[in-house]
């Protein structure tokens, strides 16, 4: 086991506790070290981890800003979609797991039949339903209340790299699925510039809640041990990666780390800083497109089917 970096939690502030990022000499898979215990990763996930935009300006801008941002997903899960054959009960089902609040799926326009989200928290799926429309169940994708083969497709985005069993969850998407349905997947990617350029201090590692860091071999691997073959992979979010390296130069003005921290600024000053993130993240735009098109973006972003 070699030690690649070890860091704490820089953005939420949660625990004062050291981590170790190790790599697997074996089959080199990048892992946190310590991993905690379920009862300790609970406290690392403050109770508003999910977005839950409010009612000034700064946050209607921000929620805005989101919903452009999103059109990235949108299209991409669209296409993935199309290429579903549409019959029997479960045509054009999807499943968003790890909805949080639901917009994607309520961007995604979808008949009220057809969108569902599944996610741990009661409060993010009351938000889903009452703001944005999405009905929700509770819980872990294994256990999910749905029955085998309901859905034509199903999305997992920044949701493997929070597990402690990736495989079973993609095996669970996997049963879920009708025959040829599909599945599409991000996460961080750990062969990024970015990680290579800032280690510890990399938005994507997002240490203590991330138990695993995916490379892109990685991903593939477990997708092909499950039943899945690939068909698209892309390593360019634009609501991910050029936000990711503006919180990783400036941690202190993400503003849902600072939400979160209980920083207490005037609306001025909030919009101020808000603006300055902003900023930053426009100006990451063309180095995180560049590291993308020489495929070491800072996501990983798959569409893989059920294989025959």
């Amino acid at each position: 086991m070699k030690t690649l970096c070890h860091g704490g939690d820089r953005l939420y502030g949660t625990t004062d506790k050291v981590f170790l990022v190790v790599e697997c000499a074996g089959c080199r898979l990048i892992r946190l070290f310590p991993r905690p215990t379920p009862g300790e990763l609970q406290h690392y996930y403050p109770e508003s981890y999910w977005y839950d935009p409010g009612g000034d300006t700064a946050d209607k801008l921000a929620e805005s800003w989101r919903r452009l941002v999103l059109r990235d997903h949108v299209r991409f899960v669209r296409k993935a979609l199309e290429g579903v054959p549409e019959k029997g009960p479960e045509k054009g089902k999807v499943l968003d797991v790890g909805c949080g609040g639901g917009l994607f799926l309520r961007e995604m326009n979808l008949a009220p039949e057809r969108a569902f989200g599944l996610d741990f928290s009661v409060n993010a799926a009351g938000v889903a339903w009452s703001t944005n429309g999405v009905p929700v169940a509770c819980g872990a994708l294994p256990h999910a209340p749905f029955r085998p083969g309901s859905f034509s497709l199903i999305t997992m985005f920044h949701v493997l790299e929070h597990l402690y069993d990736p495989i079973a969850y993609v095996q669970a998407a996997h049963d879920l699925l009708a025959e040829n349905g599909r599945l599409v997947v991000q996460v961080p990617n750990a062969h990024s510039w970015q990680f290579l350029m800032f280690g510890e201090a990399w938005n994507g590692l997002d240490i203590p809640r991330h138990l695993i860091d995916f490379k892109e071999s990685d991903l593939l691997s477990l997708l092909d041990y499950c039943g899945f073959e690939v068909v698209r992979r892309k390593h360019f979010s634009l609501r991910d990666n050029p936000a990711g390296l503006a919180t990783t130069l400036a941690a202190g003005l993400d503003p849902m780390g600072r939400r979160i921290r209980g920083v207490k600024d005037g609306p001025s000053v909030k919009l101020w800083k808000d603006m300055a993130y902003f900023a930053l993240v426009l100006a990451a735009i063309p180095f995180t497109l560049l590291e993308a098109a020489c495929g070491a973006g800072a996501t990983i972003m798959v569409e893989a089917r059920r294989k025959p």
